[in-house]
């Protein structure tokens, strides 16, 4: 595998780092798969999963998404996005596949979203399946309740903090029971694996676990809003497959139920190519569990099922 980084100038003049993972020269490139990470994540993590598709033929690209890794201006700008956050990073997913489409043409395009990733991938579904082959949801969610409440919440402590305001208050409502259902609880971030190893290397990862602005917070549960909106679900095209695989002790999937309510959702919606798969016992990040080879072998599976 070729590892390599570059960065893309967006047309907000915002400077974008990406990653690129090529396979060796001796094998061809058969198809492409577009990674947009998660929050209080880099895209840098998923050189792992990278290798595996490369050594299966195919390219691999993924942005630091604004706020993140390196294409935050700063440490201390980790977790602050900007300005109307969630529009700006689904700009920047469309203009990075712009400008893979330019560099590949005619050629197999996935786009896979982990957790908020997977959220900006749904919105993508709705209004731009068309730049795509098919679709990758990694520990995602369906509907849920009380977004309205958390957004006035969030707009709220925006009047007196600020929206650059890092909010340990708006990350304890969204992520303070994530490990309510482990025990014994070593860390914080526990919820993210059963491979100790695994979590240990995040919390080491000075770009990872940053706590998100007030202004993020009150943008995310706008875009969690946005796409479930009857409107949005019914506008998505029926004709482009759709995988989706999470653990069933994930707490962001709802332990499981949220996944299956959303892949109940598309079938109902005439989606004809779809599958969901739950891995019992795993946790949030899936790609990084102790059966992450398992897991790694049935999205190459459902990949190399899918390209032409």
């Amino acid at each position: 595998m070729q590892k390599n980084s570059f960065t893309l100038i967006n047309q907000q003049a915002m400077t974008l780092h990406i990653y690129e993972w090529l396979p060796e020269i001796s094998i061809p490139i058969k198809g492409l798969v577009q990674i947009v990470h998660g929050m209080a994540e880099t895209a840098d993590r998923y050189t792992r999963v990278a290798s595996a598709l490369c050594n299966a033929g195919y390219a691999v690209y993924a942005h630091d998404q604004r706020g993140h890794g390196k294409t935050a201006k700063c440490m201390k700008d980790l977790g602050d996005c900007g300005e109307d956050a969630f529009n700006g990073m689904t700009n920047d997913i469309i203009e990075v596949t712009t400008y893979l489409q330019k560099k590949y043409p005619s050629m197999t395009h996935y786009l896979f979203g982990h957790s908020m990733g997977s959220f900006l991938t749904q919105r993508i579904i709705e209004q731009h399946a068309e730049a795509y082959s098919g679709f990758i949801l990694s520990g995602t969610n369906g509907p849920r309740s009380n977004l309205g409440i958390a957004k006035n919440i969030a707009q709220v402590l925006l009047k007196f903090q600020g929206a650059s305001h890092h909010s340990l208050l708006l990350n304890a409502i969204v992520f303070g029971r994530y490990n309510r259902r482990i025990s014994p609880v070593r860390t914080p971030f526990d919820w993210l694996s059963r491979d100790e190893a695994e979590v240990d290397k995040y919390i080491q990862d000075p770009y990872c676990g940053e706590v998100c602005t007030t202004g993020f917070f009150r943008d995310f549960f706008g875009l969690l809003k946005d796409i479930q909106h009857p409107s949005g679900y019914h506008n998505i095209t029926k004709n482009k497959p759709i995988y989706l695989f999470a653990g069933d002790m994930d707490p962001v999937g709802s332990y499981g139920k949220g996944v299956t309510q959303l892949h109940k959702i598309y079938h109902d919606l005439g989606v004809v190519d779809l599958e969901c798969r739950l891995y019992p016992g795993g946790r949030h990040e899936m790609l990084n569990e102790i059966n992450r080879d398992e897991v790694t072998t049935d999205l190459l599976d459902w990949i190399e099922k899918h390209t032409k």
